[in-house]
């Protein structure tokens, strides 16, 4: 999992607090950017789950960062435009940036969940070259048929298709006609 400097990173903080880390090895990696955005908008700071791992950006040693120790799926919530147009242009000189290039190599399951808008031309172009590479372009786009009450339960609508599409079993949110417990 990474986590970039675009704002949202309660979407990263509640993808670790839904993620199990005795049925899965979550590692997580922050750009250069995301510590400051974590500290406006986490005052508690960024909560990692006990087993979790988090690896520094400067180094190439992180075993992601190579084809060779693969991964099952790299996450990167939130997603800066800067991030995005890097990784779609196969720019790979820190640890996040190679780990998605390797995903994208090795044919893994690339999640990218930007948080921007509105959107150029140039951001558009970046992601139609993510996907056509493979990556998913899953946008930060709550949905609000399960009446959401606070803002972690907007942020916990995204965060429940990450898991989705992570093939991760969740109950956050009810799905579109599910009844409601």
């Amino acid at each position: 999992m990474a986590i970039t400097g675009a704002s949202g990173s309660l979407y990263a903080q509640r993808l670790l607090d839904n993620l199990d880390t005795s049925q899965h090895r979550v590692q997580v990696i922050l750009s250069r950017y995301a510590p400051a955005v974590i500290a406006e908008e986490l005052p508690g700071g960024l909560r990692l789950p006990d087993g979790a791992v988090q690896h520094g950006l400067e180094s190439m040693n992180v075993p992601f960062a190579s084809g060779s120790n693969p991964v099952d799926a790299m996450v990167v919530i939130p997603c800066s435009m800067g991030t995005a147009g890097r990784i779609a242009h196969g720019l790979s000189d820190d640890a996040l940036l190679r780990a998605a290039d390797v995903t994208l190599k090795e044919r893994r399951k690339l999640l990218l969940v930007p948080r921007e808008t509105p959107l150029n031309l140039v951001h558009l172009k970046n992601l139609e070259l993510l996907l056509l590479a493979g990556a998913t372009i899953l946008p930060a786009s709550p949905s609000f048929y399960s009446r959401p009450r606070t803002v972690e339960q907007v942020v916990d609508t995204v965060v429940a298709r990450v898991l989705d599409h992570l093939g991760v079993p969740r109950r956050l949110t009810t799905r579109w006609q599910e009844e409601r417990d």
